[in-house]
């Protein structure tokens, strides 16, 4: 990094108070309000030394042989499936190993896993799941603990795991469980075509992009003469999309930085669910209805994406699949008519002291943008891998070496490119350089444009972390439940807060108050 870069960048992480985030930042060399180093034209590795991403040495070093030796592994069906499929015949072809790859429902996914992990045997070598998973897991005895394999795996290049995803997706008190093949935060995805055209702005705030949306539903998008839809948010329950509510309440909830976190308060683990700031995100986040596909309710996050990439939605809220699969032809009908940005926010946020809206000043919002609290949420974090602790030894190497192939650079650098993987940049040398996606089909406009967004929402300050403590699975599943029945009318905005405040409540008494406290602060990166 030459002295001109590493001088701005100085100047704008003084305003970073988190230790992820602004180690995030540093590393990235990325956006935060103000202070942008990327260029109109990005730049290429042969033409700027200091962005030339880390080289993989995963082609030099001779693999480990595992002849003979099976592994196991599952995932759940869609895209993830697909890049462990990209990655299992050049393993299989440089180590001798055999991948026997199943696939299970999202939905039965976690509880089989504890079945068949809690017996004496395991079924399953190796799984790919979310990191909140990684508590429940490590403290059962149910996973491998990776920390001295990855210590001794150069070829994984662990310091080009951007720090976000290699302290908060796959550590757990000190050490890893887990290895990260993803990244996961929100983003806001439009048709800058027809934004355009209408002289709009991408949406700022919540109450902006319920304005676009009512803008252009109901009018043909796509000039097929049919009427289309101004959003299009995945909300069926039982899914993983259902963390979409997260980035609505998110804003409201919090504007002092990362470790002050949106789920409870992390004094007396209070849940942060019967106030003014939730109830308004409800409203809003119910509100998308109206402007959405009939039954949107019950829109899953497949069809949504299929809805948007056919040219007949206006906007959406996604993780980083849209930008590479928005070039995929076999897909998409707007190449290079998708634009991102940061997660729209709020001019108004909650005071939890007087458990009242106030509006974002120097105080309320110190990291506002133009007035505006923005708090990107990294739902989930991203895939990752995990080893089960009850295979034989020469299978668990096998399926170390196996995720430690897919996360290299050498395999991963491409694999996020590729809309099919469901992979999203999690690696500094992802970000670094623009190169692989412009190969991969994006405009450089379209590529400086993703990245940038993403840069922006991964160097905020007050960026979200998901919920990361014992049980985080029931206390999410209960939100969903409650909220499938909010927007199916069979409860009020009222009811549901209650019902949701009652039902976390009973979930930290029966694990414990003060040891589900000092989780929640530890994972906000809190003394505790």
């Amino acid at each position: 990094m030459n002295l001109f870069v590493w001088q701005h960048l100085r100047s704008c992480i003084k305003r970073l108070k988190y230790p992820i985030v602004l180690l995030t930042a540093l590393w990235l060399s990325i956006a935060v309000p103000g202070c942008s180093l990327f260029q109109s034209n990005p730049p290429t590795a042969s033409s700027s030394p200091g962005l030339t991403p880390t080289t993989s040495i995963a082609t030099t070093l001779p693999a480990q042989r595992f002849d003979g030796v099976t592994i196991n592994v599952v995932t759940h069906p869609g895209a993830l499936h697909l890049a462990n499929r990209r990655n299992i015949a050049g393993f299989e072809a440089l180590t001798g190993a055999k991948i026997d790859l199943k696939e299970v429902p999202y939905i039965n996914f976690r509880s089989l896993l504890e079945k068949n992990w809690s017996g004496n045997a395991s079924e399953y070598d190796m799984a790919i799941i979310l990191p909140q998973w990684q508590i429940d897991f490590a403290d059962a005895g149910y996973i491998e603990d990776l920390t001295d394999r990855r210590k001794s795996d150069p070829a994984l290049e662990w310091d080009d795991i951007a720090p976000l995803f290699r302290d908060f997706s796959a550590n757990y008190k000190g050490r890893t469980y887990t290895m990260p093949l993803d990244g996961d935060f929100h983003m806001v995805y439009y048709r800058t075509d027809l934004l355009k055209q209408a002289g709009l702005k991408p949406p700022e705030t919540w109450d902006d992009y319920l304005a676009v949306a009512k803008q252009f539903h109901g009018k043909d998008l796509n000039g097929d003469g049919e009427p289309d839809y101004g959003s299009c948010i995945a909300k069926v329950a039982n899914e993983i999309s259902t963390t979409f509510l997260g980035s609505f309440f998110a804003p409201f909830l919090q504007s002092q930085g990362t470790a002050q976190g949106i789920f409870f308060d992390s004094e007396t683990m209070k849940p942060l669910v019967n106030n003014p700031g939730f109830a308004r995100a409800l409203d809003l986040y119910k509100q998308t209805v109206e402007y959405g596909v009939p039954d949107d309710k019950n829109l899953n996050l497949a069809t949504a994406r299929e809805i948007f990439l056919s040219g007949r939605c206006a906007m959406t809220i996604d993780w980083g699949d849209i930008g590479p699969l928005a070039i995929d032809k076999a897909v998409s009908k707007v190449t290079d008519k998708v634009g991102a940005s940061i997660t729209p926010g709020t001019t108004q946020v909650l005071d939890r002291q007087t458990n009242k809206l106030v509006a974002c000043d120097k105080f309320t919002c110190p990291y506002a943008i133009g007035g505006v609290n923005h708090a990107p949420y990294a739902a989930n974090g991203g895939w990752v891998g995990v080893v089960a602790a009850k295979s034989p030894p020469k299978v668990k190497d096998a399926a170390y070496a196996f995720l430690s192939y897919m996360s290299q650079p050498a395999q991963s650098n491409t694999d996020v490119t590729l809309g099919e993987t469901g992979l999203n940049p999690y690696r500094i040398s992802q970000f670094k350089n623009s190169d692989p996606w412009i190969k991969s089909g994006m405009s450089p406009n379209a590529a400086n444009n993703y990245l940038g967004a993403i840069g922006v929402s991964l160097s905020s300050p007050n960026m979200v972390l998901d919920l990361k403590i014992p049980k985080t699975q029931d206390y999410i599943n209960f939100l969903d439940t409650v909220r499938a029945n909010f927007l199916a009318d069979k409860i009020t905005k009222q009811e549901a807060m209650q019902q949701i405040e009652r039902g976390w409540e009973q979930i930290t008494n029966k694990v414990g108050r003060e040891s589900q406290k000092t989780a929640y602060r530890s994972s906000l990166g809190l003394p505790v």
